[in-house]
């Protein structure tokens, strides 16, 4: 049996109820249309949150890493410059011992060993500007994780004392064919080095790349969590402004309705 009465509204209180259900849906699709985000806030998804921001973690380290990766190749570069230039410096002395060494040489040894020692000296100094004077190691972070983050190796000195020829002298015959054997062994103590040097690059490089592709899918591995899906918002927006408008016009309806029991008093 229905029952009419002008203290307790129910339709009304029922529509008030569904309105802001609905005002609360509409408010919330049209802040993930405006932002771009599936969640805004912790209580939209409290665990894809947390994994979301771990992907964005991981997405800022990898981009680090790439920044230290061509860091390191820049290094790296500046030393392979160092050792060609050594390298070019090692013909020069071959070519001034051989020419030494030769008992048709009418000219003066004093002065091809003179130009040995200044080729000697640079030597040293472009090892020192390049920081090739001591051996060491090499390494750079590159990527996320605990283990195997890091891309480095050993890189060999090439000053004088490290290619064993600090002590060739071109003075005379004999002296000078030492140093072509001194300077054989050098040239193959340097090729060493840049191995290594070459070895390292070509590492930091496919660092980069792997980087490159990890930020890729991490970023989409977060979007898919994040971000929101703007063809199903766009419906739950025109979905919650119907509802938000028959809402309305239904509460008004259950307004009126109470009004109509006065009728009975006429």
């Amino acid at each position: 049996m229905a029952s009419f009465s002008v203290v307790s509204n129910i339709a009304s209180a029922n529509a008030q109820a569904n309105l802001a259900q609905n005002s609360v849906g509409l408010n919330r699709t049209l802040n993930r249309l405006s932002s771009g985000f599936r969640i805004n806030y912790s209580g939209d998804d409290a665990a894809g949150l947390a994994v979301a921001n771990g992907y964005r973690t991981d997405v800022a380290v990898l981009n680090q890493g790439i920044r230290n990766a061509n860091d390191g190749l820049s290094t790296l570069q500046i030393k392979d410059g160092a050792l060609n230039n050594v390298s070019t410096l090692l013909d020069r002395l071959s070519t001034l011992a051989t020419q030494a060494a030769s008992d048709a040489f009418t000219g003066s040894r004093t002065t091809l060993n003179d130009e040995a020692k200044a080729i000697l000296s640079e030597i040293d100094r472009e090892a020192n500007v390049a920081g090739l004077a001591t051996s060491g190691s090499f390494s750079v972070f590159v990527s996320t994780g605990s283990s195997n983050n890091t891309v480095g190796g050993t890189i060999g000195a090439v000053t004088i004392q490290a290619l064993g020829v600090s002590t060739i002298n071109l003075t005379a015959v004999a002296s000078a064919k030492t140093a072509i054997t001194s300077l054989k062994s050098a040239v193959a103590t340097l090729g060493g080095v840049q191995a290594q040097v070459g070895t390292l690059e070509n590492s930091l490089q496919y660092a980069v790349a792997l980087g490159q592709s990890q930020v890729v899918n991490t970023k989409a591995a977060e979007s898919r969590i994040r971000d929101a899906n703007i063809a199903e918002e766009s419906a739950n927006m025109t979905r919650y402004t119907i509802l938000n408008q028959s809402g309305i016009a239904s509460l008004a309806q259950a307004n009126q309705q109470a009004s109509s029991v006065l009728s009975l008093l006429r």
